[in-house]
C-alpha cells in the first residue's frame, strides 16, 4: 500500500485551486420506486460502534426501518479501538460495495472492506492515510467517492495535526482542531499523496458531498467551533469537484449541536439528515437549492440510538436479501 510524500505536492492543489479535477458528470438520480430503495448504515451510540455496522430500508425517505432487526452485521476487527463508527458505503464500478470508517478514536488510520451484497464482506484493513503527518491526532468520519470522469475513488475525512490550524499535542479530546483531508486510488492498493481538501476558516469536520440534478456539486461541512463562541451546526459550500475548488460556507442552516450530515435526492428536493447527537434523535431539512431550507425532522423516523448514518440507493431484491 502506497502512500507518497505529502510534502512534494503543489500547495495550489492542496487548497483545491487551479488544477483540481473536475467532477463527473451527473448521471439520473434515484428516486423512490419500485426498484430502488434508500438503504443507512449507521451505527448506535451505546456501544460507540464497537457492535459494528447497522443497516436500515426507506421506502419514502422519511421512515427507515432496522434490517435484521438492528443487529450488527458486521462487527470491527482492526484499528487499535477496534470500532465501526460513521460507516460510509459506495456503490462501485466494479460492482463492489465499498465501506469505509472511523476506526479509532485517535490515529492515522481508517478501516476498509468491500462487499458484493452487503452482507458477505472482504477481510478488513486499515488505510493508514495519515501516517505521513507527524503529530496527527485523529482520523474521523471517512466519506467514499466515485469520480467517473477521473476513473478514481476519492476518500476525505477530518484530522487534526499538532500544530496545524491552532491544534495542539495534547491528549484526549483537548486540543483538537480539524480539517479536511483528502486522498485518491484507482485500486486501494496505491494511493495519491494526502493532502489538505480545503480550509474553510474553521475546525471543520463530518464533510458529505451531494451531486445536484443539474451536475453541481455541493459539500456539507459541520462547523465544529466551541472555544469562544459556540457553533456546532451545518453550513453548505459551492464545490467545483471533489477536490475543489470550493465557495465560501453558508449561514448555518441546523440548530447548535448537529453533526453528520447525510443528503440524498427526493423527487424534485433534496434531504439533508443530521445526528442532533445532545438531544439523541436524527433531524432532516429540505430544500430545492441549498439556500433556503425547511425543517421535517417531525417526519421522519430513524432506529432507535442511530448515529453518524450515511444513505445510498440500492435495488429493492438487495436489501430484502440481507
Amino acid at each position: 500500500m502506497t502512500f507518497s510524500n505529502p510534502a512534494s505536492m503543489d500547495r495550489r492543489r492542496l487548497l483545491g485551486g487551479a488544477g483540481a479535477l473536475a467532477v463527473a458528470g451527473c448521471a439520473t438520480l434515484p428516486r423512490p420506486g419500485d426498484d430502488q430503495v434508500l438503504l443507512l448504515s449507521y451505527f448506535i451510540g451505546a456501544d460507540e460502534g464497537r457492535d459494528g455496522l447497522r443497516l436500515a430500508m426507506s421506502e419514502d425517505g422519511y421512515t427507515f426501518t432496522p434490517l435484521r432487526g438492528g443487529a450488527g452485521l458486521l462487527m470491527p476487527v482492526v484499528g487499535t479501538s477496534k470500532l465501526m463508527r460513521d460507516p460510509c458505503i459506495l456503490h462501485g464500478p466494479d460492482g463492489l460495495y465499498h465501506m469505509v470508517w472511523t476506526a479509532d478514536w485517535f490515529g492515522p488510520v481508517i478501516g476498509y472492506a468491500t462487499s458484493p451484497d452487503l452482507v458477505n464482506w472482504s477481510e478488513q484493513r486499515t488505510l493508514p492515510v495519515m501516517r505521513d503527518f507527524p503529530g496527527v491526532r485523529n482520523t474521523w468520519a471517512p466519506e467514499i467517492y466515485y469520480d467517473a470522469r477521473e476513473g478514481h475513488y476519492v476518500i476525505v475525512w477530518s484530522s487534526s495535526v499538532a500544530g496545524r490550524f491552532g491544534a495542539t499535542d495534547e491528549t484526549g479530546f483537548d486540543g483538537l482542531n480539524h480539517r479536511p483531508y483528502v486522498t485518491t486510488t484507482r485500486d486501494f492498493e496505491t494511493f495519491t499523496p494526502t493532502r489538505l481538501l480545503y480550509d474553510p476558516g474553521f475546525n471543520a469536520i463530518d464533510f458529505t458531498f451531494i451531486t445536484l440534478g443539474d451536475g453541481s456539486l455541493r459539500i456539507i461541512i459541520k462547523d465544529e467551533t466551541h472555544d469562544v463562541e459556540l457553533r456546532r451546526y451545518l453550513r453548505v459550500a459551492t464545490a467545483q469537484s471533489y477536490l475543489g475548488p470550493f465557495g465560501e460556507p453558508s449561514a448555518p442552516f441546523t440548530p447548535s449541536w448537529t453533526e453528520g450530515a447525510t443528503a440524498t435526492r427526493l423527487g424534485d428536493r433534496y434531504i439533508v439528515y443530521f445526528d442532533a447527537y445532545e438531544d439523541h434523535h436524527f433531524g432532516a431539512v429540505e430544500t430545492t437549492d441549498f439556500v433556503t431550507f425547511t425543517d421535517v425532522t417531525s417526519r421522519i423516523a430513524f432506529p432507535h440510538d442511530a448515529r453518524h448514518g450515511t444513505v445510498l440507493w440500492v435495488p429493492r431484491k438487495l436489501a430484502a436479501s440481507i
